[in-house]
């Protein structure tokens, strides 16, 4: 198209990086964590999670805090934000950067049995960044989505630190969404891999 700029989509221009995600990645390189959430997995994250206002929402797998830096910003005051992690080191730094935070709650479980156990309100955006909720109890997790909320796992393309044989983890994963009549989907050959599931029913 003519006078068209072929940068103005340039998705390495980032907007509004949330202001403490500098500090995450220093403190991830500091204690060598070496899963950290791609930034552009960060950046769908805001913008999802900035339309439902005063939403609910659930992360698993809190890792060293940079995608949950993003929903935070993303999220209005009258929404909650739950963020689950089995490691210890991970949630007291998760803590540190954001336990001032009223709208997040931050819980140190395996997520197996959180969700198990969990009795609560349904989630209008769960992102799953965990082994739990995303290889395992997904139909129970997929029970805890509002009508019209957002599923979203990334880490869907092959990966580098992949053990042997999980790429057939991920093509039952992507079967099982697929045949899903409750949900719509899109894959996404973006970022790490991404899949976005709607509740549609």
């Amino acid at each position: 198209m003519e006078g068209f700029k072929e940068d103005i989509m340039n998705d390495s221009i980032l907007q509004d990086t949330p202001a403490i995600h500098l500090e995450l990645v220093r403190k991830s390189e500091e204690i060598e964590f070496t899963m950290p959430s791609d930034l552009y997995v960060g950046t769908l994250l805001k913008t999802l999670v900035s339309s439902k206002p005063n939403g609910r929402f659930l992360e698993l797998g809190t890792g060293i805090g940079l995608s949950l830096s993003w929903m935070l910003d993303g999220m209005n005051e009258g929404s909650q934000l739950i963020s689950v992690d089995n490691d210890p080191r991970l949630i007291t730094i998760a803590k540190e950067c954001f336990g001032t935070d009223e709208r997040v709650s931050l819980e140190l479980a395996d997520g197996s049995a959180w969700i198990k156990n969990y009795s609560g309100a349904k989630f209008d955006l769960i992102f799953a960044d965990a082994w739990p909720g995303k290889y395992s109890e997904i139909e129970e997790i997929l029970e805890l989505i509002t009508k019209g909320g957002f599923y979203v796992i990334d880490d869907m393309a092959v990966q580098p630190n992949w053990p042997k044989g999980h790429d057939k983890n991920a093509e039952e994963l992507i079967a099982y969404l697929e045949k899903r009549e409750d949900f719509t989907l899109t894959k996404m050959n973006w970022s790490t891999g991404l899949i976005i599931a709607v509740r549609t029913k």
